[in-house]
């Protein structure tokens, strides 16, 4: 990780707003905004896109109380419904707004970088206009990537291509009711974005410098992890589209890849307010206790479930101990009633290094392309290794119990290579369940109707606690669309329901149907 990385805010910007599934009068007086400078620097608007990209993603509305659940890291100790599957539309609304934010800042880059009026001006000290546009194409690449797996088919926007279907974020014409494009469409032009991206940098060119919270603008960098996420998305769809996901696959690898943890794509938060990490905002900020780490995790980093029968030495990292010094976690999906008899004392918090001010979010590390590639070279042994070294090493893992870790470990297979690369994407629930999704593993997770806790009650007899849904048949398989989209956009709205399925969480993704 890069920990020496320092975000730099900008408190005093007005941030662009989204442009997408707005009021035609909302979309009017966000075009004509007398508060925004028309000059505006280029790192001012790299360095509040990030932190907007990174505080979305691993925020409530979308990770705390969405992927970090469905993945089952973390369980809910009170007001259980989104652990049973029972997804409030708001959490929609705040997900799909603050992510549009973020692709409207990074978009005005592009904007500033392309205008003959403004692109001269914003180079100076900063970095090529090709680079800030490639960083720009990188990270919105990034964002619409986690928008559409959360979702499916959405508003979409590219740089390189002029696809009619392409319409989100215009406004040489203002578009203020964005066709929806699918989720195919959207996956094959992330790759074309991402391959532009990486050709386009100039290596030798800081770009951003220190406004550049991941990577502080080093161009080699960015480039390692444009072919990195290249990698991620073809192996996602390469059982429907092969021969395209292979193409992908072996250049990307040829172009380089994030291989060491130095190279990690990480955005470091500040231990002072308000720059402080999303997890550390809500539990310390906003004192709220009623999210622990599942007693499935727990018990599988001990050794007690899962294909690996040896204490996980990540264990005391990723959580910590309960009131009694011992590792407890809580029983996912129970009714509230029975939740709450288990008190945030009883049971295991995230960790301290987790629950940080200043932790550092990861976008993209070495361990998951490790684990992709063994993967891609059908489970390979050699990678599936340096994949769980990789994982240990970047949470500070001592030497000695690594070796023992690794020397306990089964061998690669389907099943172990999967369950070591869910359990070192921790805290990165979004890519976690996009992965549970599309593979199926790992088999540890707990389904409907299965026992997770047993109550031992004063008569000496226990009582089964089994998981029950709210909604659905089991895991999501997408989030309902913002409500308000069928109010302000509904024609396009209706043609995505009707293009991709019922806006429900059974309705599956076009790369997982």
């Amino acid at each position: 990780m890069k920990k020496k990385s320092i975000l730099i805010y900008t408190l005093t910007l007005v941030l662009a707003a989204a442009l997408i599934s707005c009021s035609d009068k909302r979309f009017e007086e966000i075009n004509t905004d007398p508060n925004r400078p028309s000059d505006v620097s280029t790192t001012t608007i790299i360095s509040s896109a990030q932190k907007q990209l990174v505080d979305n993603l691993r925020g409530s509305a979308g990770n705390f109380r969405g992927s970090m659940l469905f993945a089952q890291f973390f369980s809910q100790n009170q007001y259980t419904n989104e652990s049973r599957y029972d997804l409030p539309r708001s959490n929609s609304d705040t997900y799909w707004d603050n992510a549009y934010k973020a692709l409207n800042n990074l978009e005005q880059i592009i904007r500033l970088n392309t205008d003959p009026l403004t692109q001269a001006k914003v180079t100076a000290g900063v970095g090529p206009n090709a680079n800030q546009i490639a960083i720009a194409r990188i990270l919105k690449s990034y964002a619409f990537l986690s928008l559409t797996d959360a979702f499916g088919n959405i508003p979409y926007s590219s740089y390189g291509s002029d696809d009619p279907d392409f319409q989100a974020l215009k406004l040489n014409p203002e578009i203020v009711k964005p066709k929806y494009a699918s989720q195919e469409k959207i996956y094959a032009d992330l790759l074309k974005e991402l391959k532009e991206a990486a050709a386009q940098l100039d290596l030798s060119a800081n770009t951003f410098g220190n406004y550049d919270g991941i990577y502080k603008g080093n161009p080699a960098q960015w480039k390692l992890f444009a072919n990195s996420l290249r990698l991620r998305i073809a192996t996602r769809i390469r059982a429907k589209v092969p021969q395209l996901a292979e193409t992908h696959i072996q250049e990307a690898i040829a172009g380089g890849l994030i291989l060491q943890n130095t190279d990690n794509a990480v955005l470091k938060y500040e231990a002072k307010a308000p720059n402080e990490a999303p997890l550390y905002r809500i539990t310390v900020s906003e004192n709220r206790k009623d999210f622990s780490v599942s007693h499935i995790l727990i018990n599988v980093l001990k050794g007690e479930a899962g294909p690996v029968t040896a204490p996980d030495p990540r264990l005391p990292i990723y959580a910590r101990p309960n009131k009694n010094g011992e590792y407890i976690g809580q029983p996912y999906g129970l009714l509230p009633d029975v939740a709450s008899i288990l008190k945030a004392e009883d049971i295991s918090q995230p960790g301290t290094l987790v629950n940080a001010a200043d932790y550092g979010e990861v976008l993209l590390e070495a361990a998951e392309v490790h684990f992709l590639l063994s993967e891609y070279q059908n489970w390979n042994q050699e990678e599936y290794i340096k994949g769980v070294r990789a994982s240990l090493g970047k949470w500070g893992v001592a030497q000695a119990a690594a070796d023992t870790y690794v020397a306990a470990l089964p061998a690669a297979m389907q099943e172990t290579v999967l369950s070591q690369k869910y359990l070192a994407l921790y805290m990165q629930g979004s890519e976690a369940w996009a992965e549970v999704r599309r593979t199926g593993f790992p088999k540890f997770l707990v389904k409907p109707g299965d026992v997770v806790w047993r109550q031992a009650l004063q008569d000496g007899s226990v009582r089964e606690h089994k998981f029950v849904l709210l909604a659905g048949t089991g895991l999501p398989k997408r989030v309902y669309y913002p409500q308000k989209e069928q109010a302000v956009n509904l024609e396009h709205f209706q043609e995505a329901v009707a293009a991709q399925g019922n806006d429900n969480i059974d309705t599956k993704v076009w790369w997982n149907k």
